[in-house]
């Protein structure tokens, strides 16, 4: 259960830089509504890993948990932003999901 917990923890890491993005983009109202839940999204994501962290090890937990957000990141950069999908930032995407899956696969818990 951890491990689903986990997981979430990680994509609302990604929800928490996505609203830091918009909010980039916006002005105004809109510009605080993507704040709000850029502080939302974080909370529930610390919270999250906090909660994963009490029966994972916290290495690993830590790992995954950054992964998560770090691939998802470049994802929604390049899907919502138009950031650049050179070859080599999908190579090394495919090579951070592979750390994860590894960090998964060897990790006792």
């Amino acid at each position: 259960m951890n491990w689903i917990i986990l997981i979430i923890a990680g994509l609302f890491e990604v929800g928490f830089t996505t609203c830091l993005g918009k909010a980039k983009e916006s002005s105004g109202a809109i510009m605080y509504l993507w704040y709000g839940g850029f502080i939302i999204s974080l909370f529930v994501s610390m919270a999250l890993l906090i909660k994963a962290t009490q029966t994972l090890p916290l290495g690993t937990a830590y790992a995954i948990w950054t992964g998560i957000g770090a691939v998802g990141t470049v994802l929604m950069g390049i899907i919502f932003f138009k950031e650049p999908a050179d070859f080599w930032r999908v190579f090394f995407i495919f090579t951070l999901i592979a750390s994860i899956v590894g960090l998964k696969v060897v990790s006792s818990h």
